[in-house]
């Protein structure tokens, strides 16, 4: 399933504003740096952008020589691994995580880190980097999606530290089909608001 959404410039920012999309990870205990799964660019007043947003996911890992795996789907409650294989540094399911609400990937390699991914719609939605042999990376999100205005942004790396605490919108997409994401504040002058993101014309299932 996958929930259509749709995003609605009616704000009054006239500096052409990034708008950046992202889930965080919270299966970690500290604040782990999250990736721009989305950034809308040049949508300006008046114009909108339509994306959807895949509840499935799957996931991806590259290992210290350079090599990325192919993306396989995965599941809340389901451990993958890399393993030397006759054909080389490999990608699989092993069997059940210990949590049934994390996707886990665990470094079965005899020597050298991987770095662990989350992809949804094919782009990286989050990372954990340096798994050493024998430990593993833990992913887990809430069914809703940050979002804010930020400027230099790249879509699919890492975000610092200073852009996340800037973005303070977080929307519930639990139970949804389809939304607009209207986006109204901004713009010059001593009449400008701060910008605001809400859902409006929401379907349920």
């Amino acid at each position: 399933m996958s929930i259509q959404l749709n995003f609605i410039n009616r704000s009054n920012d006239s500096n052409n504003s990034q708008i950046v999309i992202f889930q965080k990870n919270i299966a970690t205990d500290f604040d782990e740096l999250a990736v721009a799964w989305r950034v809308i660019q040049n949508c300006g007043v008046s114009d909108n952008h339509p994306f959807t947003f895949p509840m499935s996911m799957a996931v991806g890992a590259s290992d210290s020589w350079g090599n990325f795996t192919p993306q396989i789907p995965a599941e809340n409650g389901d451990m993958y691994h890399v393993e030397l294989t006759g054909s080389g540094d490999t990608l699989s399911h092993c069997g059940p995580a210990t949590s049934s609400s994390e996707v886990q990937l665990r470094n079965d390699l005899a020597k050298g880190a991987i770095n662990a991914g989350i992809y949804k719609d094919g782009r990286l939605l989050a990372q954990k980097t340096n798994v050493a042999p024998g430990q593993k990376a833990v992913f887990q999100f809430k069914p809703t999606i940050w979002i804010g205005v930020v400027s230099q942004v790249t879509q699919g790396t890492v975000m610092n530290s200073a852009i996340i605490s800037d973005v303070n919108t977080e929307l519930s997409l639990l139970g949804i089909i389809s939304a607009d994401i209207v986006l109204t504040g901004g713009g010059p002058g001593k009449n400008s608001t701060p910008f605001s993101f809400k859902l409006e014309n929401i379907q349920r299932a």
